[in-house]
């Protein structure tokens, strides 16, 4: 009898719980997503970068200002008119954003998009805007110039011609939100970069940690160096993203919502914190206050760490950061 049961035992097939992982570029919200999980096989690990790029494009139809469809384009429509009812999740996003911008005295600004026609990084631009077009244009740009319901869940703009606008912030929340729908449905790791905006969660399927690279500002086909994904989110911003050149001078597409013009002095920042979302939006209002106070900022808020660049090549790291010398 025992040597029946050891025959059946052995007849029993192993069975293979490797896990894998899998990755897709897509082109999402307009710019480059790089979805990577870690599944058992490629049928399940394309459906379920199937399922985030189906929450991405969810987001995207909630907040976007280009789409004329969605709810936030709706309140756009009606500044100065009308409040307009909002779905909770769209709610909270406006909510988040204005304590973000109260966080960094209006450095980051949700109403910044009053600035979208004045400049443009399409390579449509031929001229400078003049000083009119930007006072008109800044004139509409104001946090506090929101006033919100909460208990009707509406949102209403005071001034004609104010614009909310997530540029700043919406690919780093469609990546937390991608991840998180991810991780409650079971799956035991993945990383999801939304062109520097990148979330993450468990660790490779042979057990290291995912890692995560800052590109070199002054050579952005290099990076400059490597980091151990410990369970935050990371959000990058840099100069050489997006960029108009006038007489010599380039003007990036990063924006001082305070005064209409683009800013100067930083290459590049990158914030380690707890989801990108806020990480995204804090990389941008550091480029606004520009390296000393927006340092100063970052340093009174619990688990938050950065690498900034300025625009001489030299590198600045919060304590918990450590870097071997390197040369921009």
């Amino acid at each position: 009898m025992k040597i029946i049961l050891l025959f059946l035992i052995l007849l029993v097939p192993v069975v293979n719980n490797a896990q894998e992982k899998y990755t897709r570029t897509l082109k999402l919200m307009g710019c480059r997503f790089d979805i990577t999980v870690i599944a058992s096989n490629e049928a399940e690990g394309n459906t379920y970068i199937d399922i985030a790029a189906k929450e991405i494009s969810r987001v995207e139809n909630l907040i976007s200002e280009w789409d004329s469809t969605t709810q936030i384009s709706e309140v756009n429509r009606y500044a100065g008119v009308k409040p307009v009812k909002v779905d909770k999740e769209v709610f909270d996003l406006i909510v988040r954003s204005i304590k973000i911008s109260e966080l960094t005295d209006g450095a980051f600004d949700v109403t910044w998009a009053a600035m979208n026609h004045i400049w443009k990084f399409d390579g449509s631009m031929k001229r400078l805007p003049t000083q009119d077009e930007i006072a008109t244009a800044i004139a509409k740009i104001g946090y506090k110039n929101i006033l919100l319901n909460e208990k009707d869940l509406t949102v209403y703009l005071k001034l004609k011609g104010m614009r909310l606008g997530f540029g700043g912030i919406g690919k780093g929340y469609s990546a937390d939100k991608s991840a998180a729908l991810l991780k409650s449905m079971g799956v035991a790791g993945g990383l999801i970069s939304a062109s520097g905006d990148i979330t993450a969660w468990g660790k490779q399927p042979d057990g290291r940690p995912w890692m995560i690279g800052i590109t070199n500002p002054f050579n952005k086909d290099k990076i400059f160096a490597w980091f151990p994904f410990e369970g935050n989110s990371i959000g990058t911003s840099g100069d050489y993203e997006n960029f108009v050149e006038f007489n010599g001078v380039r003007y990036t597409h990063i924006i001082d919502p305070r005064t209409g013009w683009p800013v100067h002095g930083i290459a590049s920042v990158t914030i380690f914190g707890p989801n990108a979302e806020l990480s995204t939006a804090l990389t941008k209002a550091i480029f606004v206050m520009g390296k000393d106070i927006g340092i100063n900022v970052i340093k009174q808020l619990k688990g938050i760490e950065y690498v900034v660049v300025d625009d001489h090549g030299k590198i600045y790291t919060s304590d918990k950061i450590k870097l071997d010398p390197v040369k921009l």
